[in-house]
């Protein structure tokens, strides 16, 4: 089943069902070698996924759950492989949608669940989204709404040590996080192993991508009117119709606006009649950061593709 969250729709299944697990593979034609993230209703269920929880873990717990954090740690041995990639490890939160966690409570076991679309594919925020994308593939959608944040959970792995390292940047800003437990470890990871075990969900240099090729840019371009070109812009751009379609994420240039129009506006515009997208890098600050991050992946994995 796909239900909403905070974040973006995601397709669930019990994190204790290996059948149910590899009918979530199927639905998306997602790699075994990804893992999932599991979501918990509340802490209390934590224990039966996670065998321990570092000290500065349980700061970030107490801090951001529940909410669009996902924290990396050590797994209990009954939970399957399959969820996790074979890893020792499980990527876990608490939703702050009310429906998914309610979903959660009256299923009454812990939920893994990847975004409800196509594997590497732009993430879904609406209903209507799922429908569209996995449509006869899975049995139901639960409908709650535009997803508020927009984007996926940001992902830190917690050590013993107290070391926190950034596995992925998200809903959640690294300026909030870095409040709360100092500073983390902010290098974007290096994917050496594009088929071998991911150590997070998202971490795919080709992800997020609309079937169009997109083209991140520093200036607009000033030629003439070009009608075959789409344009994906955080504020608004001077002379728009010039262009095929262009997609404004924010009038007054707020980033958590931004973020959360941004997969909606990216697959209208994969939609439309563009044979090109163009997009801006976002500021490096708070959320823009996500939102570069799904920018250059987009980018990547329209690489070779066409419309």
């Amino acid at each position: 089943m796909a239900f909403a969250t905070e974040t973006v729709y995601g397709l669930g299944g019990n994190a204790f069902n290996t059948q149910a697990v590899a009918g979530i593979f199927e639905a998306k034609q997602r790699p075994h070698f990804d893992p999932l993230i599991v979501h918990l209703a509340d802490t209390t269920s934590l224990p039966l996924v996670v065998n321990h929880v570092p000290e500065v873990a349980q700061k970030l717990i107490d801090r951001f759950w529940p909410g669009p954090l996902t924290l990396v740690l050590p797994k209990q041995p009954e939970l399957s492989d399959l969820v996790t990639a074979g890893l020792p490890s499980v990527a876990v939160r608490i939703p702050a949608h009310p429906l998914a966690r309610e979903l959660i409570r009256q299923s009454g076991v812990p939920i893994a669940a990847p975004s409800a679309n196509p594997f590497g594919r732009i993430s879904p925020t609406t209903a209507q989204h799922v429908i569209d994308f996995l449509e006869g593939r899975i049995d139901a959608v639960l409908d709650g709404g535009n997803c508020d944040v927009g984007i996926e959970s940001t992902v830190l792995s917690c050590s013993d040590s107290g070391e926190v390292r950034l596995l992925r940047p998200g809903g959640l800003t690294i300026e909030e996080i870095e409040e709360v437990v100092g500073p983390i470890v902010r290098q974007q990871p290096t994917i050496l192993d594009q088929n071998g075990p991911q150590s997070s969900p998202g971490m795919l240099a080709q992800h997020y991508a609309p079937r169009t090729p997109l083209q991140i840019v520093t200036d607009w371009p000033q030629t003439e009117d070009d009608l075959a070109l789409g344009v994906l812009s955080f504020t608004p751009i001077e002379n728009p119709e010039r262009y095929g379609q262009v997609e404004v994420l924010s009038e007054s240039g707020s980033l958590p606006e931004a973020t959360a129009h941004f997969f909606a506006a990216l697959r209208r515009l994969d939609e439309s009649p563009v044979t090109r997208i163009f997009a801006k890098a976002f500021p490096e600050v708070g959320l823009g950061r996500a939102l570069n991050d799904r920018l250059h992946r987009a980018a990547a994995g329209t690489s070779h593709s066409s419309h």
